[in-house]
């Protein structure tokens, strides 16, 4: 083939890595091409995490050797041979107008802004036609979503799940009823770990970096050395095979326990019983539909809990897919939305993990060191902070997409900005998730280690958590008696004292102005 005349030029994104994607439907080696970028713009665009910039570059790299294996043109540009100032828009246009292109084909982008960036590129090259495919490793499309939310009042992703699953007839009986008669377990899957903890718990898949994703490891290093995060414990799929192999060891080791703990909490122990194969589902590493099948297989077959392959699936089939509907379907206002009115600055300790308050600690500091945490210290330890303090939900989001290696926009800035800051005003939530330091203390035992009290909300000891709750509540106590879920809540507010609040405002105002932490008992004599 000609380079320089090319009738299909596919462009594969880092998140768009699957070897069967919609773009093998009528390519031809002799006449189509693949095209793939590595621009450091995409890395600077948040301040990203080391291992989200390498599991991106490495799983980029693999992509590419396995396709030219293949005997498929990949027109490939690496960052070492791009200048600084280069986008993938601008590439992308420079490759264009280099060569004879008859048609650009693209899967969609996860995220707005690169799909409205790229049609630009290709519309600014002249005669070039370009094909938006849907993304087929998803169960539904943006176009289903709409279709469904369709004069709806409210969103509500568990009417959502269950209609996915009776289309895709999952975890159901022969008469199209679900299985044991009840479409969702949550109930069962909020245990704690207790006193005695989790014990000895079964050591997660862990890739041996080859060759390629060693010097992804050194070009990190080099270029974003001041990047926040490290690369020593690095410990992510990269390959398909590898994103298999993560699947299976889960199911094998620990999906069984997974449902029952999904929700609960431990001193440094960042996995638990948790799946961690969200990365490679979101770079399209890993089949959705076949974690879905295996974790089915599991219960009907080999007698996992049911209540643990339900709530396995539902965050797969339930969330993920509903997630990625209401981005699609509310972007690009979606962005700006910020329903609290919060203009808080993050806290600086967001970025260090440095702060006396251990749960923040735990979950920050295994941020930096994993790239990692699980949903419930990301929306009830993280997250929840940033919307008691009156946090920018845009800084909350901008901070999740940086530090999480599995972080792609469509299912980071619903769950960011939506469900854990209440900025949507409801879209993803009916009400906020807002919980003091009780609930912490209920969820694991990072209280044990620290020195504020969860129970009390005034005091040199009185955890931030549980003032910033209340002071939350009293701020917003006119907009949330307007949600018949905030009731109760909003009247425990009520029956405070006019010098409880008057304290309480007081100390979270310290707090606020002392940069999201309270200040040490020495500065306040």
């Amino acid at each position: 083939m000609n380079e320089m005349e090319i009738r299909r030029l596919v462009v594969v994104l880092g998140d768009q890595l699957d070897s069967k994607a919609a773009w093998r439907d009528g390519f031809d080696p002799s006449k189509d091409a693949l095209w793939m970028a590595e621009v450091g713009s995409e890395a600077n665009h948040v301040w990203s995490h080391k291992q989200r910039i390498a599991v991106f570059l490495a799983a980029m790299r693999h992509f590419r050797q396995a396709r030219e294996e293949e005997q498929i043109k990949v027109h490939y540009t690496q960052l070492e041979e791009t200048d600084p100032r280069n986008t993938l828009a601008s590439l992308l246009k420079r490759f264009l107008d280099e060569n004879e292109v008859e048609t650009v084909q693209m899967v969609r982008p996860g995220e707005w802004r690169v799909l409205n960036d790229l049609e630009k590129a290709v519309e600014g090259s002249g005669g070039t036609g370009l094909e938006i495919l849907e993304d087929q490793t998803f169960f539904s499309t943006p176009d289903f979503f709409a279709e469904w939310a369709e004069g709806r009042k409210e969103l509500t992703m568990e009417y959502f799940y269950r209609e996915l699953r009776k289309r895709e007839k999952i975890l159901l009986n022969e008469d199209s009823k679900p299985l044991q008669g009840k479409w969702n377990f949550d109930e069962e899957n909020r245990e704690t770990f207790g006193k005695e903890g989790p014990g000895e718990l079964p050591a997660p898949y862990k890739p041996r970096p080859d060759e390629i994703t060693k010097e992804v490891f050194a070009l990190v290093e080099d270029r974003f050395g001041d990047h926040p995060g490290s690369l020593e414990n690095f410990s992510w799929p990269v390959t398909e095979a590898e994103g298999k192999r993560a699947l299976d060891d889960f199911i094998e080791n620990r999906l069984e326990k997974f449902g029952k703990f999904q929700d609960a909490l431990w001193t440094d122990e960042p996995f638990l019983y948790h799946s961690r194969i969200s990365v490679a589902l979101n770079l399209k590493l890993l089949s959705p539909r076949v974690a879905v099948e295996k974790a089915e297989k599991a219960h009907r077959e080999d007698g996992a809990p049911i209540a643990a392959v339900e709530g396995f699936i539902r965050q797969i089939l339930g969330w993920r897919e509903f997630v990625r509907g209401v981005y699609w379907h509310h972007m690009p206002d979606y962005l700006s939305r910020n329903e609290l009115g919060a203009e808080g600055a993050l806290p600086d300790f967001y970025w260090t993990g440095d702060t006396e308050m251990e749960c923040l600690r735990q979950a920050i500091g295994q941020t930096l060191e994993h790239g990692y945490a699980h949903h419930i210290q990301r929306l009830m330890i993280t997250g929840l902070y940033a919307l008691l303090l009156g946090v920018r939900p845009q800084e909350v989001h901008e901070w999740y997409l940086a530090v999480y290696v599995d972080a792609v926009e469509w299912v980071e800035l619903p769950n960011t900005l939506g469900m854990s800051q209440y900025g949507d005003g409801g879209v993803m939530a009916s009400k906020p998730y807002a919980a003091s330091g009780k609930y912490i203390q209920r969820m694991s035992n990072y209280c044990s280690n620290c020195r504020f009290n969860p129970a009390k909300s005034t005091g040199e000891d009185a955890c931030p958590f549980t003032t910033l709750y209340w002071d939350f509540l009293d701020r917003h106590k006119k907009r949330l008696s307007e949600n018949r879920r905030m009731n109760f809540q909003v009247k425990n507010v009520e029956r405070k004292s006019s010098d409880d609040l008057r304290d309480i405002r007081a100390r979270a105002e310290n707090i606020k102005e002392n940069g999201g932490v309270p200040q040490k008992a020495s500065a306040e004599a």
